[in-house]
């Protein structure tokens, strides 16, 4: 009785301990009979003894309720005691599933019982609440009044805590360079959702997907996807994280001047078409702009489109390179002003090659004049 007292005496935080220090005092046949106060009695299956109880025994026991004029008692371990006793709002507790109704799951708190409504049960939405039947699952007590015998869990509620606590944990681990890996969530025209572990979710920007131009993030990864992704920048504690896969690429920007040398003739795609020019593909990732003023040697050109076609393979001359400002100036004309792969640009090219070799000739007996004429019939 004293430790009752003591109990009640800690406020009114919580209910009443019903824990009593008891002596059997008679063992007859399924009932074991425990002293536990002047004038109070109780009564106590025998299996509820690890080992066959004995009368001068003393023992903890549990008070689950009264019948003609005898307490009804439980025996069972301070865990499992503490764990009875702690249903209260907001405590923590270890409930065992043990049915399914319409709304949810029935479950016991040491000798508490419980019910887990079918939305508390988890994160997301549950199908099948029978699975959990049988299982010992981390709870948080949302309403409590033993008057009326009723507690309500939340296991959702426990699992957005345990969230809470990893996901603070990994943003500590993150920083900005970081390679993660991560799986794709969601996937938008603007980008791809990933999640990176620890409740962390990251955006994959489009324009953060590949060096070349992307259109649409499904062209690159789909739902499901594992990636490896670089950390770019954390913001709002962890409520914004971007990240970015072609960083964890060579940028072929960086030797761009060693591949496509200024005044060097290429292949390349028109992958855009704008009214002051047309932006061409050298390869995926480099794209270079050809003004309309560098488009051919007709009449002033308007537009673009009046000239080149999308998609169209065309031969241009790199003007010139700022890899710092990623921008590559190109010419549909050589450096003498004709279309490349015109006849005029032939005879140029034909030209050059005669200046050039006149360069190294002596000048006595060199006539220009039937260089030129020579080159532009063709003659050796």
């Amino acid at each position: 009785m004293s430790d009752s007292s003591s109990n009640r005496r800690q406020g009114g935080q919580r209910p009443e301990p019903r824990v009593f220090k008891g002596t059997i005092v008679g063992v007859h046949g399924d009932d074991v009979i425990v002293e536990l106060g002047p004038r109070m009695q109780g009564v106590i299956a025998p299996h509820e003894f690890p080992v066959p109880p004995e009368v001068g025994q003393e023992h903890e026991f549990l008070l689950k309720g009264a019948e003609e004029g005898l307490w009804l008692l439980s025996l069972k371990n301070r865990a499992d005691l503490a764990a009875g006793l702690d249903v209260v709002v907001g405590a923590l507790v270890k409930a065992k599933v043990t049915g399914q109704n319409t709304g949810g799951l029935e479950c016991k708190v040491g000798q508490t019982s419980a019910f887990l409504p079918a939305s508390q049960v988890d994160t997301k939405r549950v199908e099948d609440l029978a699975q959990f039947i049988g299982q010992t699952v981390t709870c948080v007590v949302t309403e409590a009044d033993p008057a009326k015998k009723r507690v309500v869990l939340s296991r959702r509620a426990a699992l957005e805590k345990e969230q809470v606590v990893e996901r603070t944990d990994k943003l500590g681990s993150l920083h900005s360079g970081q390679k993660v890996r991560g799986k794709v969530t969601r996937v938008e025209s603007f980008g791809a959702f990933v999640d990176i572990g620890g409740g962390l979710e990251g955006l994959l920007h489009v324009s953060n997907m590949a060096w070349r131009r992307v259109e649409k993030a499904s062209d690159l990864v789909s739902p499901g996807q594992e990636i490896e992704v670089q950390i770019l920048e954390i913001k709002e504690g962890g409520k914004r994280i971007g990240l970015g896969m072609k960083h964890l690429q060579e940028d072929p920007w960086s030797t761009v001047d060693q591949r496509f040398p200024v005044e060097g003739v290429f292949k390349g795609r028109v992958v855009r078409l704008m009214e002051f020019g047309a932006f061409v593909e050298l390869e995926p990732g480099i794209e270079g702009l050809l003004h309309v003023s560098q488009l051919g040697t007709q009449q002033r050109v308007r537009h673009a489109k009046d000239v080149v076609n999308l998609a169209e393979a065309i031969e241009v001359r790199v003007l010139s390179i700022d890899k710092a400002q990623r921008r590559i100036s190109l010419s549909r004309l050589d450096s003498r002003g004709a279309r490349l792969g015109s006849e005029d640009a032939a005879d140029a090219g034909a030209i050059n090659e005669l200046l050039n070799q006149g360069a190294n000739r002596p000048a006595v007996g060199t006539n220009l004049g039937k260089l030129f004429q020579n080159a532009l019939k063709g003659k050796p």
